[in-house]
Parts: C-alpha cells; structure tokens; sequence
C-alpha cells in the first residue's frame, strides 16, 4: 500500500515539476517576445528621429540676397511670437475682457428676466413676494 501511496505521490510531484517548468518556459518565452518588440519600437523610434533631423536640415544658402531674406522672414515671424506671447501675458487685459463677457452675460440675463415678468406681472409679483418672505425669515433667524 504505502508503495502504491509512494508512487502517487511521486506522480504528482512530477506532474507539478512538468507544469512549473511550462509555466516557466511561456514566462521565458513571453518576455523574450516583449524585449524583442521594445527593441524594434527603440529602433523604430531612432529610424524616425533620424527622418526628422534630415527633414530639419535645409540647405543653408549662399547667395547674400537670400541670406537677407530668410533673416527678415525669421525676424518677422519672430516678431510676431513675441506679440502673441505678449498677448498671453497680458492678464489684465484678460481679466478686463473676462469681467466685460461677464457683465454681458448677466445684463442679458436680466433683460430676459424683465421680459419675462412683464409678460407675466403675477407670476413676478408672487416671486417677489416668495423673495421677500424668504429674506424675512432669513433676518429674523439672525436676530434669535
């Protein structure tokens, strides 16, 4: 009996062995796959790199009348960098022109508001009263 048990065991332990070592053979292999595609994605990425610092590499010229004119178009379109940049750091103006949208959006607003209540006089009257009576109640829970 106790050979029959021994042999059991011994099958099972094998068959755990088997598993371990698959399991660590698809390990292996999966990350053998993963560094073989960071690989290509790094060499991919060079590739493009190097496309790019081809492509940003203009011909310089000789001729002094087009050296003049790439300098003033470079100057031009640094010109205009600098004023947009003034642009965005000019918060006050932002601010002001924010608090202009602003008070326009309320104006309109309430010149909706009026509208409305004269078209519908009741319907004003009860809100203001339903205002006023909640003021009321607000002041005199302050005074307790």
């Amino acid at each position: 009996m106790s050979d029959a048990r021994s042999e059991e065991e011994t099958g099972a332990d094998q068959a755990r062995e088997d598993s371990a070592t698959k399991a660590k053979g698809r390990r292996e292999r999966e990350l053998n796959e993963q560094a073989a595609e960071q690989q290509a994605e790094e060499k991919r990425a060079e590739q493009e790199a190097q496309a790019i610092e081809q492509e940003e590499q203009p011909e310089e010229p000789t001729d002094p009348d087009q050296l003049r004119g790439e300098i003033a178009e470079t100057r031009e379109e640094l010109g205009e960098t600098v004023e947009a940049l003034a642009a965005e750091a000019d918060v006050k103006r932002k601010a002001k022109e924010k608090f202009e949208e602003q008070k326009a959006f309320a104006q309109a607003k309430l010149d909706e508001a009026t509208e409305r209540a004269k078209e519908k006089p009741q319907v004003a009257a009860v809100a203001g009263g339903v205002v006023l009576l909640l003021l009321l109640m607000l002041i005199r829970r302050r005074r307790r």
